[in-house]
């Protein structure tokens, strides 16, 4: 009834040395996608955050500067990058030394690879899209009164740039606001 010869049904050593291939590779693949990826993209949305609020910071800074000289903000992005590239006003305040701190009295921060470029102000460094800003518009209507009391006319003047506002066009934050004065030089992830 038995046999007594052993028939074993076993498979050929290949065979299971190629599953074990098998295995290996996809466990690989599983760590690479689970792992390996998802951290290389955090690192890089990390810098592109980083780079952008850095460089809007120096927009900011840009601003004020701007402001100083002017008395109001500017509206344009190419003038305000321009005046920070060549106007002897930002060239000597970025060089002035401050003799409390000893240290440069640069408003500009160094960008992520540890140098200031004011043409890096015009782009956002994940879409290479420009920085939205603008500026506010009022118009500002005065009663014209004789030193008796008797009324002459109005006059009407529109007062451009107490306020500005940056924005990226990625959404990495904005600075400042035209409708809010309390905002004035505030950037949202601050």
């Amino acid at each position: 009834m038995f046999s007594t010869s052993t028939n074993k049904n076993e498979d050929p050593w290949y065979l299971h040395a190629g599953l074990y291939v098998v295995i290996a590779i996809l466990t690989v693949l599983l760590i690479k996608v689970a792992v390996i990826d998802p951290k290389a993209e955090i690192d890089t949305e990390n810098y592109f955050k980083k780079e952008t609020r850095l460089r809007m910071a120096n927009l900011k800074e840009a601003q004020i500067l701007w402001e100083k000289k002017h008395g109001s903000y500017s509206g344009n992005l190419d003038q305000l990058i321009n005046f920070v590239k060549t106007d002897k006003f930002v060239d000597s305040v970025m060089n002035a030394f401050d003799s409390l701190t000893m240290k440069q009295a640069n408003p500009f921060k160094n960008l992520t690879d540890g140098t200031f470029s004011p043409d890096s102000l015009f782009l956002s460094p994940k879409t290479n899209q420009r920085f939205v800003m603008k500026i506010d518009s009022a118009e500002v209507i005065d009663s014209v009164v004789t030193p008796a009391g008797k009324f002459l006319r109005t006059e009407k003047k529109i007062v451009k740039g107490t306020k500005y506002y940056i924005e990226d066009p990625n959404g990495y934050g904005t600075i400042g606001s035209i409708d809010n004065d309390a905002l004035k030089n505030t950037a949202s992830w601050e």
